[in-house]
């Protein structure tokens, strides 16, 4: 039987299996909302029916709500109002949890009188990552199922739970091979018993000292978001409140977070990650076959590739100078795959897999195999163009060769091979097998099913990518260079570096530019001013605060001296740095003056947007919303303010 064009049912003899199929996740359109009352009506006024189970088709139990019914008016049945019926139903309702379980479909389940969790389930309440709480019971009725520890915890931070973190936390009941079998025996052994209802239960008693260390964690990651601390003072609240007053206060915190400017702003993020990586004319075009990479080179950013590609699943053939450096590099490869056991990213039978799957050797003939060879060696135009057009008599015609330049211009290296169609730009951020975000460099003559194979290749790894275009910097460092030079500017007009950092942390950003600089390495950027030395415009202003930092070896915390001093590793301020701050000024005959927090962000922020404009206007970036992502994910920009270009309203 049919309740609505996305909710079916079938009886079991005497239990109703109602199983939600809305592709691609099981939204919670208004239909699916329609239809799971129309199921409970129907069970309601049958006395055949002893009771419910809820289930979904495909990977997924129930993904949230529909992202297509946000910012518009609610449809009835509201979704609090569809709970609040499947808690009070009189007979037995037990969730089939075949998949994901998140945010909406997250509170489905808790209302339900029980719930067996598939293998392959997975439950969480995102809300937070949206600006937002949860709406419909998530704050008040999961402390009252695992106690309010472990639902700060979960609500604060977003995060989703496996099976076995989920029967062993109380969240689920059991796991079982075939949940919708074993959801029917407990609809059964239920029917015609006093019922446990969810929010009928008393919230667990907690240790103060213990609720507050969780708060205080995950208040610590949040870098000023509102969300998670609204959250946490919910689940809190829970204990408190009765069932009905803290749904009412939850449903009052969720409805004007909602209409909060940070709301707003993780939800262009979120939109903006579906646009990413969407070309218009890749439309119909078939990436080649991926099956072999090569890498060039172990150092830290060639072991990151290279681990990232290894638990991908791909078979890995990275290429050294000698046979002692393939060695290193294999130890080092190995090492990081180590650490993702001991965070357990990964079991130790996957290590062993991507073991097996790597080859490190000093024969570049080794490379033969490879589908895609990326090269990870020194950023130097020689060394880079000199590989590409070795590799040119290596690899087959059909094999794509990438270069992961940060600064270099990726069209002169690919004029190094016999064929410039096949070179494309993969820009990893390091820790490459961390960081998320690639720059995937479309060169002038980059074939199309070349660029697509790109961006197939980062999809698979998991990461983001953003399509650019050919410039200096690409995206993220030509924006990157446009504020380090506004930061530098305001540092000769008498902002000293620890007040620029200070601002920029109170904005959000996990470490301000001067931090930054120190960690990456002040020699970096130095090499690039010198090598444009001879080109620059003499008229346009030039701050040599950094290149007298750099003369004087301080090259950031790999010399223990940068911006800072680090005396056993910690930031500190140096008199040192300020007195050459103040020579600089002096010789400039430049008068300092005070910047508050406000002015500094406001500089660096339009630097930011103004470099954005320019990249849209020569059709480097082909979204503002791309600009956006590659700041928030590759240079620290708080996600809950948007990126630059929302920041500055360009983007409604």
């Amino acid at each position: 039987m049919r309740f609505s064009e996305s909710v079916s049912a079938s009886s079991h003899d005497g239990v109703l299996v109602v199983t939600i199929d809305n592709p691609p996740v099981n939204a919670l359109s208004a239909h699916v909302r329609a239809g799971l009352v129309a199921a409970l009506d129907h069970a309601a006024g049958a006395a055949d029916i002893v009771g419910i189970v809820v289930t979904g088709t495909g990977r997924t139990f129930i993904g949230g709500a529909d992202i297509k019914e946000f910012g518009k008016p609610p449809v009835e049945p509201i979704l609090p109002d569809v709970i609040e019926r499947i808690e009070r139903f009189e007979k037995p309702v037990v969730s089939a949890v075949n998949g994901a379980a998140l945010g909406g479909g997250c509170e489905v389940a808790l209302a339900c009188h029980g719930r067996i969790a598939g293998e392959g389930a997975s439950f969480g309440l995102p809300e937070v990552k949206l600006g937002l709480v949860p709406g419909a019971g998530g704050t008040q009725r999961l402390p009252r199922l695992i106690g309010p520890v472990a639902a700060i915890d979960l609500i604060g931070t977003g995060r989703a739970v496996k099976s076995a973190e989920a029967v062993a936390s109380g969240l689920a009941d059991a796991v079982a091979a075939d949940a919708v079998a074993a959801a029917i025996a407990a609809v059964r052994e239920k029917a015609g018993q006093p019922l446990r209802r969810t929010g009928a239960l008393a919230v667990p008693a907690a240790d103060e000292a213990v609720v507050s260390a969780a708060e205080a964690k995950v208040i610590g990651k949040s870098r000023g978001q509102t969300a998670p601390a609204e959250a946490i003072r919910l689940v809190k609240a829970a204990g408190k409140l009765g069932l009905e007053q803290g749904l009412a206060e939850e449903r009052a915190t969720f409805l004007r977070l909602r209409d909060s400017r940070e709301s707003t702003a993780l939800r262009h993020v979120f939109f903006a990650e579906r646009a990413a990586g969407k070309v218009d004319a890749l439309d119909g075009i078939q990436p080649r076959r991926i099956e072999t990479i090569g890498v060039v080179g172990t150092g830290l950013m060639g072991s990151g590739i290279a681990v990232s590609a290894l638990t991908a699943g791909y078979r890995v053939v990275a290429l050294e100078q000698s046979v002692e450096a393939a060695e290193s590099g294999r130890a080092r490869i190995a090492g990081l795959l180590d650490k993702a056991v001991q965070s357990k990213r990964l079991t130790p039978e996957m290590r062993d897999a991507c073991l097996a799957r790597l080859e490190t050797t000093a024969e570049a003939k080794n490379l033969a195999t490879a589908d895609l060879v990326i090269e990870a060696v020194f950023d130097d135009l020689a060394v880079k163009t000199e590989l590409f057009h070795r590799l040119d008599g290596i690899v087959a015609p059909q094999a794509i060769l990438a270069t992961n330049t940060s600064y270099l211009d990726p069209d002169t290296i690919a004029a190094a091979t016999a064929d410039p169609s096949r070179v494309v730009g993969l820009h990893f951020f390091s820790p490459a097998n961390i960081m998320r975000l690639v720059e995937v460099v479309d060169c002038t003559q980059t074939a199309p099913d070349v660029l697509a194979s790109a961006l197939a290749f980062v999809k698979r790894l998991g990461k983001l990518a953003i399509v650019c275009g050919v410039t200096e910097g690409f995206v993220g460092n030509r924006i990157f260079s446009a504020y380090r030079r506004e930061a530098e500017f305001m540092v000769e007009d008498g902002a000293l570096p620890q007040e620029i950092d200070a601002a920029m942390e109170a904005y959000g950003f996990p470490m301000g530019f001067f931090a930054v600089s120190d960690m990456a390495g002040l020699d970096i950027a130095w090499a690039r001013r010198k090598r444009q030395a001879a080109t620059r415009n003499p008229a346009e202003r030039y701050v040599e605060i950094a290149d007298r930092l750099c003369e004087a070896g301080r090259l950031g915390r790999k010399t223990g001296l940068g911006w800072y001093v680090y005396p056993n590793g910690e930031k500190t301020v140096d008199p040192a740095v300020t007195a050459l701050i103040e020579a600089a000024r002096a010789a400039k005959g430049t008068v300092p003056r005070a910047f508050t927090a406000g002015e500094i962000m406001e500089r660096l922020l339009n630097a930011m947007a103004g470099e954005g404009r320019a990249l849209l206007a020569e059709g480097i970036a082909a979204r503002a919303s791309d600009i956006d992502l590659v700041m928030i994910n590759g240079y620290g920009f708080p996600a809950h303010k948007g990126g630059p270009m929302f920041a500055a309203g360009l983007i409604s």
